[in-house]
């Protein structure tokens, strides 16, 4: 009784909480003071939008030379304020790392005439006045897109790339047909409600608005046992430490938002149901919007436990959009992707464990990811926990090591066990939605509209369900000052019972059986669903008379090929040009290739040896590595060996070849004998370009000794037979070059286990001639370890 009443208590407090925020005009739920910056109101097309400026709290000085963070959260029935819900979210994280953070709110209410084009020239301002504001940091704002706010984002990023740094999509919906029966039976409601003609009507009986309560609602009915048990029972049960959480959590979830009715017909009749954000047919402003005009490195951050954005539709838009890996690289794109093991979908915007590791990281990472070469990769993070100490440690600070992994269209495809074959009955669904919506706007909207007012939708969103059990039960309810009174009394005379006392046993038993009871109707339910839709229009329904059309997949990779095909026949005629810095680079991205793996470390040591003086004669301060990095990574997209049997005429002295290899080998950490397995492309270059291994050697031992690493932390074999030693000792010299340490507290990140090395080159002490790091820095490509081959043959196939 006494946990009833506290229980109760709380359920009041929630309604008072939901009637004062409506009072205070539903502000955002961000943890951080904040000042407005621009007001959607004021622009020529106004939008409820508006851009704020968030102040770190005291102890976190903003980095003024760091670029700026925006953070836009999704309207998608509730309120903004999930990413600046507590301090640690990419809110936190962001200012944590010394970025000043702006963040993308919207009001309740949107205004007369408002339509995504209109909300999409508002963002495109806030990201001008953000780079205006800031006209010392060189790089683009760093753009966060949550949820919805992910495809609304990208969308913006191919029509203005310029405004545009990384864009990192959380628990973004992108490919909306993708996913399979188990993992999101969400995407089979559409074809229940016959597609996007009710999402009109709902707009349309609101007086042009649509009520966010009814996305919410449809959440809810995703997880019956959470919402009409778990989320209470786990409340009831740990009542008196439960109760703060709770409330916070419902604060943010009981705030509902409007949106216009060509808002939400917008979004389900080209998105959710017409999925033509991949395959380049939603228009804007009478254009196609093509998401490879996007520029910038993209991050796709999904997790397995996420039933409402699983990852084949967090992914599936890379193969539709690109067909092939190799036209990725080609055209200068990158595109990474993190994939969580469990945690659900609003735990990858709110989960504490989830900001400090994946958004720490990827905030601490940006250095990185906007210097990789060009293609696919997985972002992998693993902890530093009983792992060896690794050579440059101190470049990769803190818990997790980060290391990058090449993936190939396969890879995705393998993400969805079920396969994609079902997303043709999803193509007939969305031809068949399409007939009703025409029917229902020609039929029955003018009458729908004439009897609808404003005051007929104000009670509609006044009297559902989920404003009314909030509303009704506050302190207007006649029993709460009794309820308040006992749950006083309860409170002063608490009794607790011991965790193993046969009744709370008892129970928990009674309420783990609900759960499962409620489960397995879900369980049903979806799989009727599912059933039906199948029936109803697979190929022997509906699919019979509205046949699907061909899979984008198969287009995209059609027009990859003929594009690769003709970007190959440019770059093989002119495969030979360049020098030094531009050889440096290809070998470092053959070996990145063949390794399968980059690590973060290598890029940050490459930016240290590239501070040192007088590397080629071919080589200036002015030389941009990055740029040279990305454009010979295209080359070798589209001919790897090509580019590297040109190395010989790019490189035509023997010591400026010994030198390039040096170099690379300092890059990917592998010089000390180069036999280690990853060096294999070193060993193979060696090889095929005539070289000294031992001048290698020397070379690359120089370098790294220059800026600041002591000889005697690599121990090299006494003889061809002994195993090396592992690459590093535990104990770091303090008394590393400035150069070293100034990088190594810049940037925040992890180192990855190597093999230890096998020998094959005699230890060597010929002075190394000047460095030339910087391009092995860009030369800094995503890893998918693979066994290497010793033999010089095996190593010409790898290469290839």
């Amino acid at each position: 009784m006494q946990r009833t009443f506290l229980f109760l208590d709380t359920l009041l407090d929630r309604g008072n909480a939901y009637l004062e925020h409506l009072e205070q005009g539903t502000p955002p739920l961000l943890k951080f003071e904040h000042e407005l910056v621009v007001d959607g109101h004021d622009l020529s097309q106004p939008c409820n939008y508006a851009l704020l400026r968030l102040q770190p709290p005291p102890g976190l000085p903003v980095d003024p030379q760091a670029r700026p963070v925006v953070v836009v959260d999704p309207r998608a029935g509730h309120g903004p304020g999930i990413g600046g819900f507590k301090f640690d979210s990419e809110v936190g994280m962001a200012m944590k790392a010394g970025h000043t953070v702006y963040f993308v709110t919207f009001r309740p209410e949107p205004e007369d005439g408002q339509t995504l084009t209109s909300v999409m020239d508002a963002e495109a301002s806030f990201l001008e006045e953000v780079i205006r504001r800031h006209p010392q940091c060189k790089a683009k704002p760093v753009v966060i897109g949550n949820c919805q706010a992910g495809w609304a984002m990208m969308t913006l990023d191919a029509v203005r790339p310029e405004l545009f740094g990384p864009l990192m999509m959380v628990g973004a919906p992108a490919s909306y047909w993708a996913g399979s029966s188990q993992l999101n039976p969400m995407r089979y409601s559409g074809a229940t409600l016959g597609g996007t003609w009710l999402a009109s009507l709902a707009a349309d009986l609101g007086a042009d608005r649509f009520d966010g309560a009814y996305l919410v609602e449809n959440f809810e009915k995703l997880n019956p046992a959470n919402t009409f048990w778990s989320k209470y029972y786990n409340l009831w049960s740990a009542v008196d430490t439960e109760g703060p959480r709770f409330l916070e959590f419902e604060r943010w979830w009981g705030g509902f938002f409007r949106m216009t009715g060509a808002e939400i017909e917008s979004i389900t009749e080209n998105l959710f149901v017409g999925n033509k954000l991949a395959r380049g047919e939603l228009m804007v402003k009478g254009r196609a919007v093509n998401l490879r005009d996007i520029t910038s490195p993209i991050v796709v951050f999904a997790s397995w436990g996420d039933n409402i954005t699983p990852p084949p539709q967090a992914l599936n838009w890379i193969i539709d959009t690109w067909g092939d890996e190799r036209a990725i690289a080609a055209a200068g794109r990158t595109i990474i992707y993190v994939l969580h093991e469990s945690v659900g979908h609003l735990g990858i915007f709110v989960g504490g464990s989830v900001a400090l590791k994946e958004h720490d990281q990827l905030v601490s990472s940006l250095d990185v990811i906007e210097s990789l070469p060009p293609g696919l990769y997985e972002m992998k993070l693993v902890r530093k926990d009983g792992l060896q100490a690794q050579r440059w440690d101190e470049l990769e600070p803190g818990d997790y090591t980060v290391h990058y992994e090449h993936r190939t269209m396969d890879d995705i495809r393998r993400i969805n066990p079920e396969g994609r074959e079902e997303e043709s009955v999803f193509s007939t669904i969305s031809q068949w939605s399409e007939i009703n919506s025409n029917l229902y706007k020609t039929w029955l909207r003018p009458w729908v509209r004439m009897a609808s007012t404003p005051a007929t939708a104000g009670a509609l969103m006044k009297f559902n369900p989920l404003r009314m059990q909030r509303q009704l039960f506050s302190d207007t309810h006649p029993a709460a000052a009794f309820i308040r009174q006992q749950a006083a009394e309860a409170r002063a005379k608490r009794v607790q019972l011991a965790d193993d006392h046969p009744l709370k046993l008892f129970e928990q038993k009674m309420a783990q059986r609900i759960t499962d009871e409620l489960n397995a109707f879900r369980d049903q339910r979806d799989a009727r669903t599912v059933k039906m839709t199948r029936q109803l229009f697979g190929p022997s329904g509906l699919g019979a008379w509205l046949p699907p059309r061909e899979p984008d997949a198969e287009v995209a990779h059609r027009r990859a090929l003929q594009d690769l095909g003709e970007y190959r026949d440019a770059v093989l005629e002119e495969i030979d040009h360049g020098g030094f810095a531009e050889a440096v680079c290809r070998i470092v991205i053959a070996g990145m290739v063949s390794i399968g793996a980059f690590e973060r470390r290598s890029l940050r040591l490459a930016r240290l040896l590239a501070q040192l003086p007088n590397m080629h004669a071919s080589v200036s301060p002015q030389t941009n590595w990055v740029q040279l990095l990305k454009e010979q990574a295209r080359i070798t997209a589209v001919a790897p060996v090509e580019a590297l049997n040109a190395l010989q005429q790019m490189l035509p002295e023997t010591a400026t070849r010994e030198r390039a290899l040096a170099l690379a080998a300092a890059v990917m950490m592998i010089e000390p004998t180069l036999a280690n397995p990853r060096s294999e492309i070193i060993e193979f270059l060696i090889g095929t370009l005539g070289v000294d291994p031992d001048k290698v050697i020397a070379l690359a031992r120089k370098l790294t000794t220059a800026i600041g690493e002591q000889p005697d932390e690599i121990t090299l074999p006494a003889k061809k037979s002994e195993a090396a030693r592992p690459a590093r000792t535990a104990a770091r010299n303090s008394t590393a070059k400035p150069a070293a340490k100034a990088a190594s507290t810049k940037a925040g990140t992890k180192a990855v286990a190597r093999p230890a090395a096998k020998p094959v080159a005699k230890q060597a002490t010929k002075p190394a001639a000047k460095p030339v790091i910087k391009a092995a820095a860009k030369a800094v490509s995503k890893p998918a370890a693979k066994k290497p081959a010793a033999h010089p043959t095996r190593a010409r196939k790898t290469a290839a």
